[in-house]
């Protein structure tokens, strides 16, 4: 299943809500993968599926050296590993630390630090398993911009603390100190909601890191991201007074904090759980790195039903891109 469906295939997605689909168990990856062999094989059936792309020629056709494990090209003869032009570019850890921390990261409702992943995986140093987790929270990230909202929109800006020094973290946070974020959230009117449900279901979620609240910033990216919405409810912030040039429907009013929850239930739930997360998870991050930590929160929260299907998800975003990870990591 495709990571966002049109909206004619969303009731779909909505139809199981309800449904108890279990995610991958410890059990049941180790029955899967029980050693680095059956981990290569796994990456290298989903690489092949994904396409094999010579980086100097550009051919996708190959032969697969198997006393050197790499792909020759038919054209030029280019050589190129198993993990080259993928999530685990110049990584030089084994496949199944990879699967493992894939397993973790999609298997648990919350996320993993750095730390933790290096203590779980018994790794000796902490920089590589830093790399390894941030190189699959870019993956993430890369699925997910493919991908823009539609329907009726949830909007609503938030603050993260972030980059606060060790011994302020008690103190009172001054304002800069920390970054901005905007969220957009589907959110759909039920009709008839049972008692104690919320009025609205959520479809998608964004959520990105922008430099400023000014209105030319917001218009930028709800045209980027949302540009098939065909409402959007907020506030009455001066930072959306030209969304109604462009958006069939924009529904603005003074919302009073404590109602909050009930008006844009969504992006005040997202928001309020990834705070907790960052906080409990990670204490304190650099604001250059919280857009990572972001496109993790919402590619978990995008696949919420996808259950064990998870997992292979993020392995196939490992694959898909045969680029992107070597220009952004070298």
């Amino acid at each position: 299943m495709p990571a966002y469906l049109p909206n004619s295939q969303k009731s779909i997605i909505f139809a199981v809500e309800n449904t108890n689909q279990e995610r991958m168990d410890l059990a049941d990856f180790i029955r899967d993968f029980p050693g680095e062999a059956s981990c290569k094989a796994k990456f290298k059936a989903f690489r092949e599926q994904a396409g094999v792309a010579c980086p100097k020629c550009g051919s996708r056709e190959h032969y697969w050296k198997s006393d050197k494990e790499m792909y020759e090209c038919k054209h030029c003869g280019y050589r190129q590993g198993l993990k080259t032009n993928t999530a685990m570019h110049k990584s030089k850890l084994p496949f199944r630390y990879w699967f493992l921390a894939m397993h973790l990261l999609t298997s648990a409702k919350k996320s993993f630090s750095a730390a933790e992943l290096q203590r779980q995986l018994g790794h000796k140093r902490y920089h590589p398993v830093w790399h390894l987790s941030h190189k699959l929270r870019t993956a993430m990230g890369l699925r997910d911009g493919e991908y823009v909202l539609a329907g009726r929109i949830e909007l609503d800006e938030g603050y993260f603390s972030t980059g606060i020094p060790a011994g302020q973290k008690d103190e009172p946070l001054e304002r800069g100190r920390g970054s901005q974020v905007l969220l957009m959230a589907e959110s759909e009117f039920v009709e008839n909601p049972k008692p104690g449900k919320k009025p609205r279901r959520a479809g998608y979620l964004k959520m990105k890191v922008i430099d400023d609240l000014q209105k030319e910033t917001i218009d930028g990216q709800v045209q980027t991201l949302a540009k098939n919405t065909d409402g959007i409810d907020a506030d009455d912030s001066t930072s959306y007074v030209d969304l109604k040039d462009f958006v069939p429907r924009h529904n603005t009013r003074v919302i009073p904090k404590e109602e909050t929850g009930e008006i844009l239930p969504w992006v005040h739930i997202a928001i309020g759980n990834d705070k907790r997360q960052v906080l409990n998870t990670y204490h304190n991050i650099k604001p250059e790195f919280l857009q990572k930590y972001l496109d993790e929160f919402c590619y978990k929260f995008n696949r919420r039903y996808f259950g064990e299907a998870l997992f292979g998800r993020l392995l196939v975003a490992c694959v898909s891109y045969k680029n992107e990870f070597r220009y952004i990591y070298g």
